[in-house]
């Protein structure tokens, strides 16, 4: 892997959290406080957050997939874990030790042909 697929799999790392966090955090949020008071007007704006978060993540995971050459299971469980509540943490557990393991790939191809 080279410093391209490494910053790839940080863009992704970046937008899981808040994707992960968003559906418990804003969805469920805004629908108990709908159904407790009269404040109908935020759901929507909340859940287009929410749609916009995963996007983004589905955009970036398929620029992971193309650079870093990930068979389809991978980006099929990785898919899955964004659409898991809270699975999205666990994604970046392992998104975290991917991107270690080719930026030191990459500084030592570097050194390599140095």
């Amino acid at each position: 892997m080279d410093i391209k697929t490494a910053s790839a799999l940080h863009r992704l790392r970046l937008v899981s959290v808040p994707e992960a966090l968003s559906f418990p955090a804003l969805l469920i949020f805004g629908s108990l406080l709908s159904r407790i008071s009269d404040i109908d007007y935020l759901l929507l704006p909340l859940g287009l957050l929410h749609a916009f978060l995963f996007m983004v993540y589905a955009v970036l995971l398929l620029d992971v997939w193309y650079k870093a050459k990930w068979p389809f299971k991978k980006v099929v469980l990785f898919f899955v874990l964004a659409v898991v509540p809270l699975g999205g943490l666990y994604g970046d557990k392992l998104l975290k030790r991917e991107e270690a393991d080719s930026v030191v790939a990459a500084r030592a191809r570097e050194a390599a042909q140095a």
